[in-house]
C-alpha cells in the first residue's frame, strides 16, 4: 500500500487543499480534503510510516512529493495545515529511516544529515590539516607533561614575584642587593662574563658607584710600548671577572664539576627564578636509598637529586648595605631577582614599550573605526531605486 501527498512549494493558504492518493492492490482512490478539516484519530497516530522526499516538476510548477510506503493501516487521513519547510523537514527525518526499527545501518542514516557532502575540496583539506595540527599539538603537550612527570626531581612551586605581572617592573633595590650577594658569595665559583659594570648604571648603581665597583678588580691589559702586559684597575667597559682562568682549573677546584656561567641561568633553566630560589633554599638530608658520592649533596629540586654545589646561603651569609636583615630566604630572593635582570636587562624597557604600543594601537584603532564609519555610512545607507520613464 502506498500513500502519496503533493504540496505546492509556495506558502500554503488556509483555503489550499491537499490531494491525498491512496494506492493499494485494489486500485487507486483520490481524496480532496481541506486543510481546515484536519483530524487524526488514534488509529492513524499508531500507523508507522517511512517517508521519502523528492522534488519534481509537475504541471510547470515545483512541487514537493512525499511517498509513504509500507503503511500498516489502510485508512485515509486529512493532513494538517503546515508550511512546505516543515513538511520537507519531517519528510527528511522520516525518510532517513531513523524512526523505523528495521531501518538500514545507523551510520548511513546519520550521513544523510551531514553537511560535509556540500564542502569544497579546499574546506576538506583545511579541516583535515586543522585536525592533524591539533592532534600533533595535543600529543606534544601530553609527551612533555609525561616526561616532566617522570623525572626524579621535585618541581619548584610558583612564587608571587613582584615582576611577574604584565605591567610590573623589577625591584631595583632587590637587584642591587642581589648584586651584593653575588659579589660576596656566588662570585667565588661562578662567572658572569656577559655582564659589564656599565650595565649597572641606571639600574642598581649610579655611574660613580659603578666606577668604584669596577676599580676594585685588577684587569690584565696590554701590551704597552715595550710589548709587556700589565695589570690595571677595572673600568666601566670591563666585564665581571671569572674566578678561574679556564674550565680545567674550575673542574679541578670543584671535584670535577664545572660551575656554570650565571649570565643567562634564569632563562636556561626550566622554571626560571622559581627554580633558582627553590634550589638555593632546598638542601636537605638524602632520603633512605639515595647514595651520594664524596663531594655531593642532596637537593630534591636538582635533576637526579645529587648536586656538587654545597649549600651557599645561610642566615647572615652576606651583608646588605641598606641594612636589610640577611636571612637565607632574603638572600635567595634577591640573588634570583638579580639573575633575572642579568638574563634580561631589557625587561623593564620591553614592558614599557608594550604599554606605549598598546596605547598607540588603541588610539589608531579608534580613529580608523571612526573614519571607516564616516566614509562608508553614506554608501551603506543609500537606497538605489529605478524609475522607468512613463510612456
Amino acid at each position: 500500500m502506498k500513500l502519496m501527498r503533493i504540496f505546492p512549494t509556495s506558502q500554503l493558504q488556509p483555503s489550499t487543499c491537499v490531494t491525498v492518493t491512496v494506492c493499494n492492490s485494489a486500485g487507486t482512490k483520490k481524496l480532496d480534503r481541506g486543510l481546515s478539516k484536519s483530524a487524526l484519530n488514534d488509529d492513524d497516530e499508531r500507523c508507522r510510516t517511512e517517508v521519502e522526499e523528492t522534488v519534481q516538476k509537475r504541471d510547470g510548477r515545483s512541487r514537493h512529493e512525499t511517498t509513504v510506503p509500507n503503511r500498516v493501516c489502510e485508512k485515509s487521513f486529512t493532513l494538517p495545515r503546515c508550511s512546505p519547510i516543515m513538511a520537507a523537514f519531517v519528510g527528511r527525518i522520516c525518510g532517513s529511516g531513523l524512526l523505523s526499527p528495521k531501518g538500514g545501518a545507523t551510520l548511513q542514516k546519520v550521513q544523510n544529515f551531514s553537511t560535509s557532502r556540500a564542502w569544497t575540496k579546499n574546506q576538506k583539506v583545511a579541516t583535515a590539516a586543522g585536525v592533524l595540527v591539533g592532534g600533533a599539538g595535543a600529543l606534544l603537550y601530553a609527551l612533555e607533561q609525561s616526561v616532566s612527570a617522570s623525572g626524579t626531581e621535585v618541581h619548584p612551586p610558583e612564587l608571587p614575584w613582584n615582576h611577574k605581572g604584565m605591567l610590573d617592573s623589577l625591584d631595583h633595590a632587590s637587584v642591587r642587593r642581589g648584586y651584593e650577594v653575588y659579589k660576596q658569595v656566588c662570585a667565588a665559583c661562578h662567572s658572569m662574563r656577559f655582564i659589564a659594570y656599565r650595565n649597572l648604571v641606571g639600574v642598581s648603581h649610579t655611574e660613580a658607584e659603578a666606577k668604584a665597583e669596577a676599580e676594585e678588580i685588577q684587569v690584565r691589559d696590554g701590551p704597552d710600548e715595550a710589548g709587556n702586559y700589565f695589570m690595571r684597575p677595572g673600568k666601566l667597559s670591563d666585564y665581571f671577572p671569572s674566578p678561574y682562568p679556564n674550565e680545567e682549573a674550575a673542574r679541578a677546584a670543584n671535584n670535577g664539576a664545572y660551575p656554570p656561567d650565571l649570565s643567562y641561568i634564569a632563562l636556561a633553566r626550566h622554571g626560571g627564578e622559581d627554580y633558582l630560589f627553590a634550589l638555593l633554599t632546598g638542601y636537605c638530608d638524602a632520603p633512605a636509598g639515595v647514595v651520594l658520592r664524596e663531594g655531593q649533596y642532596y637537593n630534591p629540586y636538582f635533576p637526579g637529586g645529587a648536586i656538587s654545589m654545597a649549600q651557599a646561603l645561610y642566615n647572615e651569609a652576606a651583608e646588605y648595605s641598606d641594612g636589610t636583615p640577611p636571612t637565607a630566604s632574603q638572600l635567595a630572593k634577591d640573588v634570583s631577582t638579580f639573575l633575572v635582570w642579568a638574563a634580561e636587562p631589557y625587561h623593564d624597557e620591553r614592558k614599557r614599550m608594550g604599554i606605549k604600543s598598546v596605547g598607540i594601537i588603541m588610539i589608531l584603532g579608534a580613529l580608523s573605526y571612526y573614519i571607516k564609519r564616516h566614509k562608508w555610512a553614506a554608501l551603506k545607507t543609500r537606497k538605489i531605486s529605478f524609475h522607468p520613464k512613463s510612456k
